[in-house]
């Protein structure tokens, strides 16, 4: 798959010659937080379309949410960043889903001590039903317990939106097993349901297939566990664990064909992406780094591909494509823009066009799309939003 890298212009990283120095971001508000301390992501598939062709930007930050929208559907101008779901105590982790129906759901752990000087612990659960539009104010979805230092020991929690427009949250437990809580078909919120299992120790992976069927993923000391529930089933399955280790927080997936889901994470060793589909061996596609990467299935010159887009090891942003579902093809990496922070996003916009976007070090928003005057991967310049 030809993939032409973006050129970076001299002058000013990611601008086109000519183009006026962007202020800096602290004239624009708080400093997004892309990636921790340790240099893990604080937030993936951070980049979505609304329902009006609008791609959004999400990033974690002190206090709240920012958050870039599109002025129009296909850019290239933006709005932002503005600061929305403000709260205090939210962890500088976020986790975002987004279903069918466009709206997007924002789910993160809130940390906040009681009048009575008590520390707690809350999922906590907001919504944007329209780009551009306020995001809801932030609704406690607590944890499975009520004692309050086990609730201080749940893991980061995963979400997906189901086939009914309903949310998914995902937590691993004190124990180091799973505990789920789903929306019912009122739209109000059922009780924490405890799916079992133990010595967990990553981040959760949730996704779902075409029909509607919601897999989920946990690494654990003994492999990974592995968990599923079929459309109009009323409880999760446990399936056996996969016998082999992942690296902590490499794990991402995609929905790949009828009825199939494609994870995505990094061999233990060595730090290569490996693909694994239902119960096949997992098949490496190189790109030796850390962290996950981000998945885009879309058409490229009327083929069906997946690319991948990841934090490659010299820092910048690295994209790879291969036919969908054929990884025996292989992916050739290759690496554009400037060095940044977290992990880059993929998103397909109004215009159809592919579109990789990043956070630099200095906190703003980078973004090059897909040409559409040559064919395959060619990318334009990056800009600075």
């Amino acid at each position: 798959m030809a993939f032409k890298p973006a050129r970076t212009s001299k002058g000013q990283a990611g601008q086109e010659p000519g183009t006026p120095t962007a202020a800096p971001a602290a004239v624009f508000g708080p400093v997004p937080a892309p990636a921790l301390p340790d240099g893990s992501p604080a937030v993936t598939d951070w980049l979505l379309r609304g329902k009006d062709g609008r791609l959004t930007a999400y990033a974690p930050t002190a206090g709240g949410v920012l958050r870039w929208t599109e002025t129009h559907p296909g850019g290239p101008e933006w709005t932002g960043p503005e600061l929305v779901a403000p709260a205090p105590g939210l962890d500088p982790r976020l986790t975002l889903a987004q279903g069918a129906d466009g709206y997007v759901h924002l789910v993160a752990l809130r940390r906040t001590t009681t009048p009575a000087g008590e520390a707690r612990t809350d999922v906590v659960h907001a919504i944007q039903y329209q780009p551009g539009r306020p995001v809801k104010d932030w609704y406690p979805l607590g944890t499975p317990y009520r004692d309050q230092e086990k609730a201080a020991k749940v893991g980061h929690p995963a979400a997906v939106v189901d086939s009914a427009d309903n949310v998914w949250v995902f937590l691993r437990n004190a124990g180091g097993g799973l505990c789920a809580r789903g929306q019912l078909s009122s739209g109000k919120w059922g009780n924490w349901k405890d799916l079992t299992g133990s010595g967990s120790y990553g981040a959760i992976c949730a996704s779902t297939a075409e029909e509607g069927r919601i897999d989920v993923l946990a690494p654990a000391k003994r492999g990974v566990m592995r968990w599923t529930k079929a459309v109009g089933a009323d409880e999760f399955a446990q399936l056996p664990d996969l016998k082999l280790q992942v690296a902590n927080g490499s794990v991402s997936a995609q929905h790949t064909g009828e009825g199939r889901i494609t994870f995505f994470w990094r061999e233990g060793e060595n730090g290569d992406v490996r693909a694994f589909r239902a119960d096949d061996p997992a098949v490496s596609l190189g790109g030796a780094s850390n962290g996950p990467v981000a998945v885009l299935r879309t058409p490229v010159d009327g083929h069906d591909c997946t690319l991948l887009a990841q934090r490659g090891p010299d820092g910048r942003p690295a994209l790879a494509a291969y036919p969908t579902e054929a990884e025996e093809a292989g992916a050739v990496w290759a690496s554009t823009g400037e060095v940044c922070a977290g992990v880059p996003a993929l998103a397909t916009d109004a215009r159809g066009r592919v579109v990789l976007a990043a956070f630099g070090t200095d906190g703003r928003l980078r973004v090059t799309r897909q040409k559409t005057t040559e064919p395959g991967l060619a990318l334009e310049p990056w800009t600075t939003v």
